[in-house]
């Protein structure tokens, strides 16, 4: 039989050493390819809030063998409140709606994937299984919109994970949000890597003919093999890029977004995205450099020591020569973009590629002056 072990976190000197090797420790924590197919973590390990670490080893008669394949796990969530609050400075909105916890597309260099530990949960596969849908979404938009106090400004989805995952096929969460954000004329931005948006063209219509919609579509690399290794349940290049033309078609303003840059591994391909997507209507471009924060770093290391062992050192001392020598840089002003001759160079060819395909940094301000909260009845009372 499989054996799980259950034992506390190595101290600080196991640590260590576990972070300096590229090869035999990262590898004995991986799982077989077979029972994780069309997954972008290697591994499952229990999340850093967790008493004990659980971690399954044959036991020398090729147990592991028979463990079941990791199947996907949607729970049902009634969300206090929807609309989430931010003030960081690197990013151009204060508030966004995430429908869903988790995100099965599954890209292993996820920055959110270390919020899944607030859930008791792993940031590794976990992360892409283990899937929380917001049910009542719509009604508490509905209630928080309604609020007296409440002032209108664009609400960014998709920032943390992606609104047109695969179980918004089933569940329709972002449509009925676009639904009530129709309804109060409301604006909103809209970030993901799925060409399941166009589902909802109705509603962006509606909702771009009164400019109160942007969409940003974010294509990582045009290489369908690289895309289903980085990205193995996100839609392919050229579904992406169907997508694109058929919004800026119905007059949906439309960006693409370069992200993330890994080194070394889609750089390459820089210009390459951005002129395949201005060709498609796309009048804007932003681009966003790689960064591995808490348990992001080992996630992708184990994804790269899979698909690209020999280039596994280069691409991590390029991504630490951009954050100042660490794996990533929490600053703000600098966590995004990346620093050093490597980062100038990159941004060189990105403005370069910009002014040569006439694309823009952002896309025109959304209104906000038509937001209209629906007039409650006389003999009604309010509950806000």
């Amino acid at each position: 039989m499989a054996i799980h072990a259950a034992f506390p976190p190595p101290p600080d000197s196991l640590a260590r050493i576990a972070k300096s090797a590229d090869g035999d420790i990262l590898a004995s924590k991986m799982v077989s390819p077979n029972r994780n197919r069309g997954r972008g973590a290697q591994s499952n390990l229990s999340g850093r809030f967790e008493v004990f670490q659980n971690e399954s080893f044959d036991d020398g008669w090729q147990s592991l063998e028979t463990l079941a394949d990791f199947k996907t796990n949607v729970r049902e969530e009634r969300a206090k409140s929807i609309i989430t609050k931010n003030e960081s400075p690197d990013l151009n909105f204060d508030r966004s709606i995430n429908p869903y916890r988790g995100c099965e597309h599954g890209c292993s260099y996820c920055f959110a994937r270390q919020t899944h530990a607030y859930l008791g949960h792993s940031a590794g596969i976990d992360f892409e299984r283990e899937l929380y849908a917001k049910t009542n979404a719509a009604a508490r938009l509905r209630e928080e919109l309604s609020r007296k106090k409440y002032t209108p400004k664009p609400i960014a989805i998709g920032t943390n994970t992606d609104p047109y995952q695969p179980i918004e096929r089933e569940r329709k969460i972002m449509r009925e949000i676009l639904e009530v954000l129709i309804e109060f004329k409301h604006p909103v931005t809209i970030v993901t890597k799925s060409a399941l948006v166009v589902r909802d063209l109705d509603l962006l219509t509606e909702l771009a003919e009164q400019n109160l919609v942007h969409v940003a579509m974010s294509i990582t690399t045009l290489d369908r093999k690289l895309c289903r290794e980085l990205e193995p349940r996100a839609s392919t290049p050229s579904k992406r890029l169907e997508a694109v033309e058929l919004l800026s078609q119905s007059g949906i303003p439309t960006m693409v977004m370069a992200a993330p840059i890994i080194p070394a591994i889609n750089d390459s391909e820089l210009e390459k995205i951005l002129d395949a997507a201005a060709a498609q209507g796309a009048t804007a471009a932003g681009m966003i450099m790689l960064r591995l924060p808490g348990e992001v770093r080992n996630i992708f290391r184990e994804w790269l020591l899979r698909f690209y062992p020999d280039k596994l050192r280069h691409v991590l001392n390029l991504v630490r020569d951009v954050r100042g020598g660490r794996n990533n840089d929490p600053r703000f002003g600098s966590r995004m973009s990346g620093q050093g001759p490597y980062a100038y160079a990159l941004q060189r060819r990105f403005e370069l590629a910009m002014n040569r395909n006439g694309l823009k940094k952002r896309l025109p301000h959304l209104r906000t002056d038509l937001f209209t909260q629906p007039e409650v009845p006389e003999d009604q009372l309010s509950l806000f």
